[in-house]
């Protein structure tokens, strides 16, 4: 039986807020707050806590940054074209967004008292990369930009990227794990759209707009079914005395022979008749 706790499929309210991992809800193991918003034109609203540093991530539509002495007006017509526009703030920074068109928006909060600059990623400073190409029989085909790690902003305690899965295709394979908690966000290109998210064990039906909870050392490959795309947000806290890094993935070694092998080897041809 698959605990609650590991899967979601959240709703947006009257006001246009969807809670995922809150400290207190049944994800506070995330150990991250995080919520989307979707905003009319004309509204605004309003983020940045004390004692925790927040990323707030255009998905799509036209909405205008404010923060500090800083005031930028970015656009993005999906979460299936173009790249990440995100401001970084740390603890007490205030980051106004005001919708000038239709907007959705990714807003992750988590604990730091740590000062650092404020920032601004623009999708060049977060370009898309291929990654599972020409391995495994060319089925974990994958595009993933990293916005926030410890390579990018070393004080900070959160991790935050997207990922594109082509059509039919594997992500997160070969199947990994790593003490950190992961959160896994997941679109479809079409509404009936689906693929398979496993935790351990266990593994739910992922749908447009639900997620993965994924507790540390856990592993946690993803599929998508074909004939649709998905996206994904990918979201990990770094643990105080155990941070993540790109180098963190430990892979389950009764897989890792799969990777030997090259895709136009005999091993992935169809027997002949």
């Amino acid at each position: 039986m698959v605990e609650k706790k590991v899967f979601g499929y959240p709703e947006f309210d009257a006001q246009g807020e969807e809670i995922l991992s809150t400290y207190d809800n049944e994800y506070r193991d995330m150990l991250m707050d995080i919520r989307l918003y979707r905003m009319p034109a004309g509204t605004a609203r309003e983020f940045g806590r004390e004692g925790e540093e927040c990323a707030v991530l255009l998905m799509s539509g036209k909405i205008t940054f404010a923060w500090e002495d800083n005031k930028e007006t970015v656009s993005r017509e999906s979460i299936w074209k173009g790249g990440p526009y995100t401001v970084h703030a740390c603890t007490g920074t205030k980051i106004t967004v005001t919708a000038e068109e239709d907007a959705e928006i990714w807003v992750q909060y988590t604990k730091n008292e740590t000062v650092f600059p404020s920032h601004l990623y623009l999708p060049e400073e977060c370009p898309w990369k291929w990654s599972g190409i020409g391995k495994m029989g060319d089925v974990a085909r994958r595009r993933v930009n990293t916005i926030i790690d410890k390579d990018i902003v070393p004080a900070s305690n959160m991790v935050l990227g997207e990922i594109m899965n082509e059509r039919g295709n594997w992500s997160g394979y070969l199947p990994h794990r790593h003490p950190q908690p992961e959160l896994y966000y997941f679109r479809f290109d079409r509404p009936e759209g689906f693929g398979a998210s496993f935790v351990g064990d266990d593994v739910f039906k992922s749908v447009d707009n639900s997620f993965s909870a994924i507790p540390g050392g856990k592993l946690h490959p993803q599929a998508v079914a074909p004939g649709y795309r998905m996206y994904t947000v990918w979201a990990i806290r770094h643990l105080d005395d155990d941070v993540w890094l790109q180098t963190s993935r430990f892979t389950d070694e009764r897989y890792d022979w799969i990777m030997d092998i090259d895709t136009d080897s005999d091993f992935y041809k169809m027997p002949e008749e």
